[in-house]
């Protein structure tokens, strides 16, 4: 799932530490859902929802519906600011690679959202449904139920998907960190090929010096 370059959401900032939008940012996209609420009920139907996805991602027609029906958890047909603000955030923590650490800091409203019988427990086929928002790709999903799924019923409550996101956002940190080092190496390794490439110059200048002195 990507956000479609030059759309209003591509202008939008998620903080990396909370993944959140701010408080301009914020006011900037209630304004937008204000002009996308062409029936002034502060709330999107199915219809408006569609063509607002369509329009700003490259979401399938089922996608979006499956989203939209995660998001109207009380099957009142429409859509609200606050359940519109969860899906942007959502949407741009997948676009800005911080996926683990957005199921981190907003593990109770994930968990909710994917619980859509509300009998607190997420089998396989809950996180199957949705893969393509949270990215929860089969060999994750296999760990999932592997090492955290401590009542062995096939099924993930809270505090097991709660323990689920911080090895996640331990093991995206960890990443961040060997990537971030390898980084400084390579950087440190052209430093020393210029060096020597620099010391080479050096010597041979001074030889073609010492060359034509004699």
């Amino acid at each position: 799932m990507n956000v479609k370059e030059g759309s209003f959401l591509w202008h939008l900032y998620l903080d990396k530490v909370y993944c959140l939008l701010s408080v301009r940012n914020a006011k900037a996209l209630l304004d937008y859902f204000h002009l996308l609420d062409v029936h002034h009920n502060n709330t999107l139907n199915d219809v408006l929802f569609f063509h607002f996805l369509h329009h700003v991602t490259n979401l399938t027609r089922s996608q979006i519906m499956k989203t939209f029906d995660m998001l109207d958890w009380n099957a009142s047909g429409e859509v609200n600011f606050d359940q519109f603000y969860m899906l942007i955030c959502i949407l741009l923590a997948h676009q800005n690679h911080l996926k683990e650490q957005f199921l981190y800091r907003h593990s109770r409203p994930i968990f909710e959202l994917l619980d859509l019988d509300g009998d607190l427990k997420l089998g396989p086929q809950d996180f199957q449904l949705f893969s393509f928002l949270f990215d929860i790709k089969k060999q994750k999903l296999k760990q999932l139920y592997e090492e955290f799924d401590f009542t062995g019923d096939h099924h993930i409550n809270y505090k097991e998907f709660k323990l689920f996101t911080i090895f996640s956002v331990d093991k995206y940190q960890e990443r961040q960190k060997a990537e971030k080092e390898k980084a400084t190496e390579k950087v440190k390794e052209k430093e020393k090929e210029k060096a020597k490439a620099k010391a080479k110059w050096l010597h041979l200048q001074r030889m073609s010096f010492q060359i034509r002195s004699h």
